[in-house]
């Protein structure tokens, strides 16, 4: 039977698909550009810094309300692929790396055979 867990993910691996066929350099350059992490932090701290989070509230706090949390996954899935560590994307390194393998089974990926 397949767990909550491993169902969240897959459906992250189909949302990331619509990403396929951006090139690398095209998602860092749009990541870099857009992402809320490459801007400073404003004058008052963050509600969550003070907090006591485990990891995937962390990233989900962190990356909230940015407008390109898919394509920073994609690009950390492709480069970092199962070796990930920080926050990308909105999800946890653990998050990350048990994704990993649902993302590579993905579209033309799997079609390529693009395996890390």
């Amino acid at each position: 039977m397949t767990s909550y867990n491993n169902l969240w993910l897959i459906g992250i691996a189909w949302r990331l698909d619509r990403l396929r066929w951006a090139s690398t350099a095209l998602l860092g350059a749009c990541v870099r550009g857009n992402g809320l992490c490459m801007a400073e932090f404003p004058a008052d701290q963050p509600d969550w810094l003070d907090q006591q989070l485990t990891d995937r509230e962390l990233a989900a706090a962190m990356c909230e309300g940015c407008p390109v949390a898919d394509e920073c996954l994609e690009l950390e899935l492709r480069t970092g692929g199962a070796d990930t560590v920080g926050v990308w994307g909105g999800l946890s390194a653990d998050d990350r790396r048990e994704l990993h393998p649902h993302w590579l089974r993905r579209g033309e990926r799997a079609e390529r055979g693009v395996a890390r």
